[in-house]
């Protein structure tokens, strides 16, 4: 499970994205996870924040998960493996989640196998270039430049686009909106991805589950 506190208590990621700073970079990213999840109206999505999501999009269905320790916390109470079926949405949302290693791969290959043929995947991640990394320097958060996600991203069956998109400020802690080409010294960079309808490359066979078991209300 890509997350590092115990059971029931924030972590580390949660506390630095609670923060002034860390609301600035969440504030700048709002607008490009909300047209995400407009994008494939006939379809759900599904969302996974480091905070409680603010409110959904109107016209928009879907799960809105947060983490929580171990856990995802919201309108369902799981962990990995996630309780969902498979080829269930058309489009996930990775915003600061998911961790750049090994431990990281099996939140890949859940939200591969969650994901219907061409779904697409929006991964936020921290970028350790820009200069904004003095902000979260010592919170224990996790940063890799976008070839490393996009090899993960691969070995899951999922197929990244070649350039990243910069996100957020870079020194101040000043929302920015505005996306360049690119990672940049943006303070974080998207990395989108889709799933392919037959693996370039052989991937460990995913689990098929008809419908949601075991899970708790949140």
């Amino acid at each position: 499970m890509p997350f590092r506190s115990r059971p029931g208590q924030p972590d580390a990621a949660q506390a630095w994205f609670a923060s002034s700073e860390g609301a600035v970079l969440l504030d700048s990213e709002r607008d490009v996870v909300e047209s995400a999840l407009l994008a494939r109206p006939a379809q759900p999505w599904l969302w996974l924040a480091p905070l409680p999501p603010g409110p959904r999009p109107d016209g928009s269905r879907g799960l809105a998960l947060y983490a929580r320790g171990e856990r995802f916390d919201g309108e369902v109470a799981c962990a990995l493996p996630l309780p969902l079926p498979s080829g269930a949405f058309g489009t996930v949302v990775l915003q600061h989640v998911a961790i750049p290693d090994a431990r990281g791969a099996g939140l890949l290959e859940e939200v591969g196998r969650v994901l219907v043929p061409g779904g697409r995947v929006l991964l936020f991640a921290l970028n350790p270039l820009s200069p904004y990394r003095w902000r979260w320097r010592g919170q224990g958060l996790d940063a890799a430049e976008p070839l490393s996600w996009r090899r993960l991203l691969r070995r899951a069956g999922l197929e990244p686009e070649a350039v990243s998109e910069g996100m957020g400020p870079r020194w101040k802690p000043v929302a920015e909106p505005r996306r360049q080409h690119g990672a940049g010294l943006r303070a974080a960079y998207l990395v989108r991805a889709e799933r392919r309808t037959v693996p370039l490359t052989p991937v460990r066979p995913r689990r098929l589950l008809p419908m949601a078991t075991g899970a708790a209300p949140a």
